[in-house]
């Protein structure tokens, strides 16, 4: 990434004549400041060695004798000449760079207008008293830089774009009281005067307020109440592009503010409607452009400064309301988070900030000509020549060559994001069929032609689409948008076995054709439709889990970073980002753990359907996901427990089950045991307080669903035992009460999220429990009693084979694993590591437990069951069942270690 590199240089004494004259013949309005006063020369000397500070503006003003508004204008205009005059020589000279001269401008106007504004405030409260809050305290008006001003990249001779707010109505104290509304335009207007009304001095700053709700036509200041009628009854989508970079100037309320404007212009869900509505605000600016004929206009015409600011900015709009850090005002830092976050080509965005860095650069020369705003090349000949030697070339052919060069590369970038795929959507070949526009034969025919074995079927359900109430009352153009939509995907699904891909597609159709966001995105980026339809060949849970999570069609964009192996470290961290950016709106956390694990889960999904990944590859990630997960609600669980003690809890969470073993499918719940170790007298129910917050935000539906459901029954005496138990209390428990079943479930727990030092407590005890001495003959009785409830509340099918109940399914290798674990584990410690249930039984014959030709064909029995399974959820099938016949040999390998190991 690169911004404006060059350095702020102190000039040598023996270069700041050369540097006087070059400002002198650069900048018509430099002779005209330089030649008014003969003063102004020497006052401009010493300020040239060093960039203004906002410290050194104050100190200035400070000094000036103000005492009317008379000497108020002339001070605000004096120091205006001043530092124009002293950043223009530097800039010319290259003594700074383009980040000085933004700051400065803006730091200028943020100096003069809140010294403006003080003044004035004393006069108008003289005369009318002074408003206040409903605390009593004195009200200042609100005012909101926008544009440049707002984003701190002002240029020398730019319009300051002002919005002028105040929190509370009400009426001021004076003798002569008016209300605040009445108050506010009056200051309003005097303010305006102060920095845009021109004198022999010349002005402060331009002020434009048309940036104001309603507009010209609105009034000229405004309450936080009518501001927030405004944005949600009668916003439009164009400003919610001017409040982007929208930063409060003065007065207090900032945050009650940004609660107002932030979920206007930053949606909470990902706005792909916001490419549509910038790509028609950028052909209205172009047809205005070509009708003015203002082409060599650098920041409005083609490859300008404004198709860069839109390139930026239609991402933040876009994702700002999920990813807060693109909530950003200035252009470059934006970009470079783009490129960043992976959103825009790292050698793009390079060349965006090169050309932003120079088309700046030449704005800033225009003005420097005569102090105008201005952002056209010249017409003279004489102007063009000095513009092209105050850039440092020989001629104008010279900078016309870099300045296209730069303009082509902005238009490209900028058409490579807004470029309308509409148009080509428009005409599918198999619009007729959709429609329904052609007869039933005919269409069946086309139907049979592209790929589908049964067109009477798939007619059938494009019908009943048709006819459904979603469809018929959605709006004419959504409507059509929808038709593109579904024409594109019957093509797309042709491409695979049956009709069950399309049936799939228009299911996710079905459930976004109301929500123009998401309808959008597939219209905007049809390359993603082709990848939803690859991915809804491959998975009816998939497709499932899409209709349902419709905001993971995001990830489709860019398959690149789809495909990209999670980096653990880097998803916590911004997770940890995220949820502090919300730390006082809890549904909010709760929204972001949820789409956090959704876009994780779909990247983990993408990539097993799309390039393949090992099923205990895939397993690790969805475990590692859910521990991250747990480690972060931890603490926000607690933040809310009444009456907590502590600033970091005694507590561990232990997980049980797949959780424990690292074997977590996509739709797996967690099982988990909660404990804690805290002398404190009341700790007991602090503690189940925080498990039952801990619960309540795995649990609770949102807008985003639910996080995890959660399973505790493992707990010590199950269902009716206490929520949270004491570690000493869980240890007496699992020595002397806990059930051999109980022992069984111990060999697959760990420590997951909390305290560290219950956690080794915790793996201590399991590590004592596994390894006591017991009869091995009792202990297999127990296996085998436990085992025959098991196949009692599930019986074996008829005709198919249960892969998890069946007698020789998983559940008997589970139990013999878990056997041998607890027989074994006194003699051979390795039988008590968590290592899974394949690596065990190799360890087991490693340590000749068990006969290798015993052991490894159950281990590989095992691991087919756990293929198989998983491929039946990917279906959507719930309860696995295979042929009877497909599966005689695992069956008999899992049946020969039984037998094995209870005749031993």
């Amino acid at each position: 990434m690169r911004h404006d590199s060059t350095i702020s240089i102190t000039p040598e004494p023996s270069s700041i004549d050369d540097a006087i004259a070059a400002a002198y013949r650069f900048s018509r309005y430099f002779q005209r400041i330089h030649d008014a006063d003969a003063g102004f020369g020497g006052q401009l000397m010493p300020l040239l060695s060093r960039a203004w500070t906002r410290q050194a503006l104050e100190a200035w003003l400070d000094e000036a004798d103000v005492t009317d508004e008379r000497s108020l204008h002339l001070a605000l205009r004096r120091l205006r000449q001043l530092v124009i005059g002293q950043l223009l020589v530097r800039d010319l000279a290259g003594w700074a760079n383009l980040d000085e001269v933004m700051r400065v401008c803006t730091e200028l106007a943020e100096v003069a207008l809140n010294r403006a504004l003080t003044w004035h405030g004393q006069w108008l409260s003289a005369l009318h008293g002074h408003p206040h809050h409903a605390d009593g305290s004195i009200m200042q008006m609100v005012v909101v830089g926008m544009g440049k001003l707002g984003g701190g990249e002002l240029n020398v001779s730019s319009d300051i774009d002002l919005v002028y707010l105040y929190p509370e109505e009400g009426e001021t104290d004076g003798a002569r009281p008016v209300t605040h509304h009445q108050f506010f335009v009056l200051l309003g207007q005097r303010l305006g005067r102060a920095l845009s009304s021109a004198d022999e001095n010349g002005f402060v700053f331009r002020v434009d307020t048309r940036l104001r709700p309603w507009g010209e036509s609105g009034p000229l200041a405004m309450g936080f109440s009518a501001l927030e009628d405004y944005l949600q009854g009668h916003g439009r989508e164009w400003e919610r592009y001017a409040w982007t970079k929208a930063r409060a100037l003065t007065g207090c309320c900032h945050r009650e503010l940004a609660a107002i404007v932030r979920p206007f212009v930053f949606r909470k869900y990902l706005d792909y409607g916001a490419l549509d509505a910038m790509r028609g605000l950028h052909a209205q600016i172009r047809r205005e452009v070509i009708r003015r004929d203002r082409i060599d206009n650098i920041k409005l015409g083609p490859g300008g400064i404004r198709e860069i600011e839109f390139v930026a900015q239609v991402f933040q709009l876009i994702r700002g309301g999920r990813d807060v850090a693109l909530q950003l005002r200035g252009t470059r830092e934006t970009l470079a988070l783009l490129a960043q976050r992976g959103l825009l080509d790292v050698e793009l965005v390079d060349r965006l900030l090169a050309a932003y860095a120079f088309l700046r650069k030449l704005e800033h020369r225009l003005q420097y000509l005569d102090d105008a705003q201005t952002q056209a090349l010249p017409s003279s000949e004489d102007d063009r020549l000095r513009l092209a030697a105050s850039m440092g070339f020989v001629d104008e052919a010279a900078l016309n060559l870099v300045l296209n060069k730069h303009r082509r590369e902005v238009s490209q970038a900028f058409d490579g994001v807004f470029l309308s795929p509409a148009e080509p959507l428009r005409e599918r070949v198999a619009m007729p069929v959709w429609l329904g526009v052609v007869d039933d034969e005919t269409a069946g025919h086309e139907l049979a032609q592209w790929g589908y074995a049964r067109p009477v079927v798939v007619l059938d359900r494009l019908r009943a689409v048709r006819r459904s109430q979603r469809y018929l009352r959605l709006l004419e153009q959504h409507r059509e948008r929808y038709d593109r939509l579904a024409a594109l995907a019957i093509e797309l699904a042709a491409h695979f076995a049956d009709e069950t891909t399309l049936f799939r597609l228009l299911d996710i159709l079905e459930a976004i054709g109301g929500r123009v966001a998401y309808m959008a995105l597939l219209e905007e980026y049809p390359r993603a439709l082709s990848q939803l339809a690859e991915i809804c060949a491959a998975s009816q849970w998939a497709a499932r889990y899409l209709a349902k999570n419709p905001i993971l069609l995001d990830e489709l964009l860019d398959v690149r970073l789809l495909l990209v192996k999670p980096d653990w470290a880097a998803f916590q961290q911004a997770l940890d980002v995220q949820l502090m950016s919300f730390h006082q709106d809890t549904e909010r956390q709760m929204d972001t753990l949820r789409h956090a694990r959704q876009q994780q889960t779909f990247h983990l999904l993408a990539q097993e359907v799309l390039v393949g990944v090992a099923l205990p590859d895939l397993a690790q990630s969805l475990t590692r996901l859910a521990e991250i997960l747990l480690q972060a609600v931890l603490p926000l669980a607690w933040a809310g427990v009444r009456d907590r003690h502590r600033s970091t809890p005694r507590f561990a969470i232990i997980g049980y089950g797949k959780l424990g073993s690292r074997e977590l499918g996509y739709a797996s719940d967690l099982d988990m045991v909660f404990l804690y170790e805290d002398e404190h007298p009341d700790a007991g129910l602090i503690y189940a307080r925080l498990a039952q917050r801990i619960v309540t935000w795995l649990t609770s539906l949102t807008p985003a669903g639910i996080l995890y459901d959660t399973d505790l029954r493992l707990r010590p005496d199950g269902a009716s035992g206490l929520l949270v138990s004491q570690m000493t209390a869980f240890a007496d428990y699992q020595r002397h009460h806990a059930w051999v079943w109980e022992h069984q479930a111990l060999t697959r727990a760990r420590f997951v999220a909390g305290d560290a030092a219950i956690g080794q407590q915790f793996s201590a005890l399991r590590e004592e429990i596994l390894q006591v001495q017991r009869d091995r003959a009792a202990l297999w009785q127990e296996i085998v009693a436990m085992r025959q409830k098991i196949y009692a509340a599930h019986p074996d099918p008829q005709e198919n084979f249960d892969l998890k109940y069946s007698v020789g399914g998983m559940v008997d290798v589970e139990f013999m694993v878990q056997f041998l674990v607890l027989a074994y584990a006194r003699q051979v410690p390795e039988m008590a590591e968590n290592i899974g249930v394949p690596a065990l039984l190799w360890c087991a014959s490693e340590r000749e437990l068990v006969p290798e030709n015993l052991a490894m064909p159950v281990a590989t029995a095992w691991l087919h069951y756990w293929q198989w399974q998983h491929e039946q959820r990917l279906q959507d099938v719930h309860h696995a069942l295979v042929d009877k016949a497909r599966v005689v040999g695992e069956v008999q390998a899992t049946r020969a270690l039984w037998e094995y190991l209870g005749n031993r």
